[in-house]
C-alpha cells in the first residue's frame, strides 16, 4: 500500500495520518480518494455498493452536500467503487464519505461494520498515485485491462456534467489517462486478453469446450455488454449470438453492429431455452435470471447443458441455478482466477509500467506545487506593476517633452527593472513551492511587499 494509504477505521476511531498537506495548503493535493475492491472485498459486499448509473447524479449530490468536500467523482465498476474527493479538513471529509458508502448498507448494521474494515483510504500523492495506477491497469483484476481507462474518463467526465468535479478532480483524472494512455502504448502490459470482457467470453469457450456452433446469449448492451459481443464477434469460431437488453433500441444497434439478433428483457426466458451459453453483463442491479425461469424451459431443452457466466456486479443470475441439473454457472470469482491464469505473462511489463507512472507522477506533482505558487507570484508581480504605473504617472509632467521614441525607452526600462527585481523571489518561490521553506517564503514575500 501506498504511503499515505491506510483502511479506514471503524465508527469511532481516530485516524492516525500526517495531515501536514491538509493543514498547510502547501506542498500536497487536498485529494482523498475511498476505495473498495474486488481484491480486499467478497462479492457479496461489493454488489450492494456499486453504484449504477441512473443513482450516480444522486450520489455525487450526496457527496457534496456535506460541508468538507468540494469536488466529488464515484468510480464504480464491476471490480471496484471508489470516492474521489476534494476536501478541506481530513478527519471530517474522510468520515463523510465513509457515511455515504455505509448508507448504502442501510438497515444491516453487520455488514456495515464488516465494511468500515474493508474501506482503504489514500490522500494527497498517495490518492494521485493510486488514480494513475487504476487508470494504467496495474491495479486491476485484469492487468493492463483497456476498459477501466474509459471507465475512468466516463466518471470524471459525469461528475463534471453535474458539476461536482471542478479544476483539482479535472485536472487529476486528464493527467491520470494521459499516464493510462502512455503505459498501454509504450509497454506490452496490454498484449493478449486484457478486459473482463474478454475473459469472460475466454472461460465460456473453455467451459463450454469451445463455441463453434454455440448459440450465445449476451444480456447486457452496456459498455461491458459492448466489449462481451466485440469479443464474440473476433471469436474465429463465429459462435450465433443473441443480444438482450432492456432497451430494446440498445439492443438494436448493439446486435446490428455485428451482424447478431436482439430481443428486450421481456423475451428472455424464451431466449433461455435454445441457448447454449449465456453470459450476462446489465448494470441493472437486478437478479434477471433466477432458478424459476430455467426450470419453466427445462423441459424444452431436454437434455442439453447450459452454461451462464455471470460477469454483472451486481449479480444478474441467482446463484441457486447452480444446483440444477445441467446447469453450470461462473461468476465473477471464477473470472478473477481465469483472468489471473492470463496475466503471469504481462507481468514482466510492470517494471516498465510503474516506471512511467512514476515520471507522470512527478510531472502531475510539480505542476501542480507551481499552480500552489502561482496566487502569491502573481500577487508580487501585480503589485510591481502597480508601482511602477504610479511612479511613471507621478513623474508624467518630466516625460512631456520626450520625443515619442524616447517615452517608449523609459516605459521599456521601467518594465525590466521591474522584471529583475521580482525574478529572483518569483523564482524561488516556484522552487520551494509545497516544502517548509517555501511556506516561509511566501510569508515572507507576503509581509515584505504589504500582500
Amino acid at each position: 500500500m501506498a504511503a499515505g494509504a491506510q483502511r479506514a477505521p471503524g465508527r469511532g476511531q481516530l485516524l492516525h495520518f500526517d495531515l501536514g498537506p491538509f493543514r498547510s495548503g502547501g506542498r500536497g493535493i487536498p485529494v482523498v480518494v475511498v476505495s473498495l475492491n474486488e481484491r480486499d472485498t467478497p462479492l457479496d459486499l461489493l454488489e450492494p455498493i456499486t453504484v449504477p448509473e441512473r443513482e450516480l447524479a444522486k450520489c455525487l449530490g450526496q457527496l457534496l452536500d456535506g460541508p468538507h468536500a468540494s469536488e466529488a467523482v464515484v468510480l464504480s465498476t464491476c471490480l471496484r467503487t471508489e470516492v474521489y474527493a476534494v476536501v478541506d479538513r481530513f478527519h471530517d471529509g474522510v468520515a463523510d464519505i465513509e457515511s455515504f458508502f455505509q448508507s448504502r448498507l442501510a438497515g444491516s448494521p453487520a455488514r456495515q461494520a464488516e465494511l468500515a474494515d474493508r474501506l482503504v483510504v489514500a490522500f494527497d500523492d498517495a490518492a494521485a498515485e493510486h488514480l494513475f495506477e487504476v487508470a494504467a491497469g496495474t491495479d486491476s483484476a485484469v492487468l493492463g485491462e483497456g476498459e477501466i481507462l474509459r471507465q475512468v474518463r466516463r466518471a470524471e467526465e459525469r461528475a463534471r456534467a453535474e458539476q461536482a468535479s471542478g479544476p483539482v478532480l479535472s485536472g487529476l483524472f486528464r493527467h491520470a489517462l494521459r499516464a493510462g494512455k502512455r503505459v498501454r502504448a509504450e509497454t506490452g502490459i496490454a498484449r493478449g486478453v486484457t478486459s473482463l470482457s474478454h475473459v469472460a467470453v475466454a472461460l465460456a469457450a473453455e467451459r463450454a469446450g469451445g463455441l463453434a456452433g454455440r448459440s450465445v446469449l449476451v444480456v447486457g448492451a452496456g459498455e461491458m455488454g459492448e466489449g462481451i459481443v466485440g469479443a464474440l464477434a473476433a471469436d474465429p469460431a463465429l459462435p450465433t449470438v443473441t443480444v438482450a437488453n432492456r432497451s430494446p433500441l440498445r439492443a438494436a444497434q448493439l446486435a446490428a453492429s455485428v451482424g447478431a439478433r436482439s430481443i428486450g428483457l421481456g423475451a428472455l426466458t424464451d431466449e433461455l431455452a435454445s441457448c447454449d451459453v449465456v453470459i450476462t453483463a446489465a448494470a441493472t442491479g437486478d437478479v434477471l435470471i433466477g432458478p424459476e425461469q430455467v426450470q419453466q424451459v427445462a423441459w424444452r431443452r431436454g437434455s442439453r447443458p447450459l452454461l451462464l457466466v455471470d460477469a454483472a456486479v451486481p449479480r444478474n443470475v441467482d446463484p441457486a441455478v447452480a444446483a440444477l441439473p445441467g446447469v453450470e454457472l461462473a461468476d465473477l470469482d471464477d473470472l478473477r482466477e481465469r483472468a489471473e491464469a492470463a496475466m503471469a505473462g504481462r507481468r514482466a511489463e510492470l517494471g516498465q509500467a510503474r516506471a512511467i507512472i512514476a515520471e507522470e507522477l512527478e510531472q502531475y506533482r510539480s505542476r501542480s506545487l507551481e499552480r500552489g505558487a502561482a496566487p502569491i507570484v502573481s500577487a508580487l508581480r501585480a503589485h510591481a506593476e502597480r508601482v511602477r504605473v504610479s511612479e511613471l504617472e507621478r513623474s508624467r509632467a518630466l516625460f512631456d517633452a520626450l520625443a515619442p521614441e524616447q517615452a517608449a525607452a523609459v516605459e521599456a526600462l521601467t518594465r525590466r527593472i521591474v522584471a529583475k527585481l521580482v525574478h529572483e523571489p518569483t523564482v524561488q518561490v516556484k522552487r520551494a513551492a509545497g516544502s517548509t521553506r517555501g511556506e516561509r517564503l511566501a510569508e515572507a514575500v507576503r509581509q515584505l511587499f504589504g500582500l
